[in-house]
């Protein structure tokens, strides 16, 4: 398995992003319309950085930041295709992330059942820590 890592394209092909928040589970099923093949790739075109993870031209893994670049970096959308898995991928991704603003402040909010994958990554638990949120509308 040869793995490439890209962290300059952001405007990845939709299709592919697709396919792999659907083979994660955060997707639904798949869509050939238009409007939502955008709306898969937008959030990605628009964040700080993306870093993605590549075996030859198919996308099996991605993560994207939104940061000041400066003090604090938050971690959204870490996906590796489900065969890949348990390949070191999803930490080389965020570890790539982190390189890239190495002062920061690094934040992920993520299920009480994952987080300890993020723990083995050094992120610790913040005590007193409140999770607030507005649904997007897109999703209500």
């Amino acid at each position: 398995m040869n793995i490439r890592y890209d962290n300059k394209q952001k405007d990845l092909p939709s299709d592919q992003l697709q396919k792999l928040f659907v083979a994660v589970g955060w997707a639904d099923r798949e869509s050939d319309d238009p409007g939502v093949l955008k709306y898969f790739s937008m959030p990605f075109v628009n964040s700080t950085l993306v870093v993605s993870a590549w075996d030859n031209a198919r996308l099996i893994g991605a993560v994207r930041v939104l940061s000041d670049q400066m003090v604090r970096s938050a971690i959204y959308d870490l996906l590796v295709l489900p065969e890949y898995q348990n390949a070191g991928i999803g930490k080389e991704l965020v570890k790539q992330c982190i390189a890239r603003y190495p002062d920061s402040e690094w934040l992920v909010c993520t299920e009480n059942h994952i987080a300890g994958y993020y723990e083995k990554l050094g992120f610790t638990r913040m005590n007193n820590s409140v999770f607030l949120h507005i649904p997007c509308k897109l999703f209500t």
